[in-house]
């Protein structure tokens, strides 16, 4: 009996199943009397929601979480999104090499090549790169931090503090320890050099995914040897990053950008274009954007980063299968070309099926935490209903305003997110096995 029961589950299903046990772990945890400063039990309600955001890689807080949770809780908020962020992309793997003595079967390639975004190829050896890469990423990052943060806090403090947010930026978490659950966030070190480039260079290679990162390694840099898939990102994300930073430049200028000077407004452009796709890290006042910069930092959370990372949204494959698909169909083109290479029409029905999975459950999302909160402004929620299905954890301050109805959504939302719709849909579908005969076409039918 076992032995069916095992074979009935899907490694989606596994994947599933698998992030709710760690955030149920980490929130029995969060409830222990010394997880907190105080000595005081938190309430299991916020417990799970943090254990949620943390294992979920979001960064919504409903407490400070330097100022609320002891160093035993701060750690194990630490843990959760590391695993989390590093879950993912390996946990997977080792799963599944363990339960089938190292043997991975078709639906299993399938998913590990769904999470990287690229081939499976040397399964173990891969896995060993994802860690080490991962770590190695991680120390250097906390190495340029504690530059600074050794200075502001010494030594002992400015090393928890660089490893803490170094950690938290490869993961595209968010989470910090300077207080006003990252509603402020980052805003003291908005003119520092060192704070301001450390922090979105790691949340952009950590939201760039192994696939590509890794192929860059083996090429040694050079372009010709990169696959498809890697140039296609790096060009893609490359249009996204700078030309969101621009467009934050022209409609912050006089905005939330009006105090600074020309350097700190280039530095805070940067790091809003680099942070608000999935990293939730702020080095302004969000409440200050302009409605040009509000919209566009809801298009930058909904889109999100790249297959296989530590990053949420709908992922910037596949935005670009979108926006090329949509072009190549108003021009007449029956191929969807990029390049020299030609895109699987099946591959633009996938990217259009998660955009209005997202799109959906964003507005029922937002319709159902506007009911739940009917004095908070719709702009304030809709926002955080965005940043908890991207995975984001930016806010306008809201969060620890929530009741309990709308921090289970919340919840929710964040775990959806996280797991991905795809994973949730085919660990939630039952096995079918569909028919030969095909129903005929429809002879007319007009859109547009």
């Amino acid at each position: 009996m076992k032995l069916k029961v095992r074979r009935k589950m899907s490694v989606w299903r596994y994947l599933a199943l698998g992030y709710l046990l760690v955030i149920f772990v980490g929130s029995i945890l969060l409830v222990l009397p010394f997880a907190t400063r105080d000595g005081h039990s938190t309430s299991y309600i916020d417990a799970l929601f943090t254990s949620a955001s943390a294992t979920c890689v979001t960064g919504l807080a409903v407490y400070d979480t330097g100022i609320y949770w002891s160093f035993f809780g701060q750690i194990v908020i630490l843990l959760l999104v590391q695993v989390g962020g590093l879950g993912f992309t390996t946990f997977v793997t080792t799963l599944f090499m363990m339960v089938r003595r190292g043997v991975l079967g078709l639906s299993e390639k399938r998913a590990v090549m769904q999470s990287y975004g690229g081939k499976m190829t040397g399964v173990g050896k891969l896995v060993i790169r994802i860690v080490v890469g991962t770590f190695t990423l991680e120390l250097i990052g906390a190495c340029f931090l504690s530059i600074r943060f050794i200075q502001d806090y010494g030594a002992k403090w400015g090393i928890y503090y660089a490893v803490f947010h170094a950690v938290s930026a490869f993961c595209n978490a968010g989470f910090d320890l300077f207080g006003n659950r990252g509603f402020f966030s980052l805003t003291n070190y908005a003119g520092d050099p060192i704070v301001s480039l450390t922090i979105p260079l790691l949340v952009i290679v950590g939201g760039l995914g192994f696939c590509v990162w890794g192929d860059i390694f083996d090429c040694k840099f050079r372009w010709k040897k990169y696959q498809f898939y890697t140039k296609l990102i790096l060009v893609v994300n490359s249009i996204v990053l700078f030309g969101s930073m621009f467009l934050f430049l022209g409609f912050e200028w006089n905005a939330s950008f009006s105090e600074f000077g020309v350097g700190k407004k280039i530095l805070c452009a940067f790091f809003d274009a680099s942070t608000s796709r999935t990293a939730g890290f702020c080095t302004t006042d969000l409440t200050q954007l302009s409605n040009s910069g509000y919209l566009l930092t809801l298009i930058l959370m909904f889109i999100g980063g790249c297959s296989g990372s530590t990053a949420g949204g709908i992922k910037i494959s596949t935005f670009a299968i979108i926006v090329i698909g949509m072009f190549a169909t108003l021009r007449g083109k029956r191929d969807i070309n990029i390049g020299k290479r030609r895109i699987d029409h099946s591959l633009l029905a996938q990217a259009l099926a998660i955009f209005m999975a997202y799109l959906n459950i964003l507005l029922i999302g937002t319709m159902l935490v506007c009911a739940f909160e009917p004095d908070i402004d719709f702009q304030v929620l809709f926002f955080e209903v965005v940043s908890a299905t991207g995975t984001v954890g930016l806010s306008l301050g809201c969060t620890p305003l929530l009741g309990v109805a709308s921090k289970i959504l919340i919840i929710l939302l964040m775990y959806m997110g996280r797991v991905g719709v795809l994973t949730l849909a085919f660990a939630l579908r039952k096995k079918r096995t569909e028919g030969q005969v095909r129903r005929p076409l429809v002879e007319t039918l007009y859109i547009g």
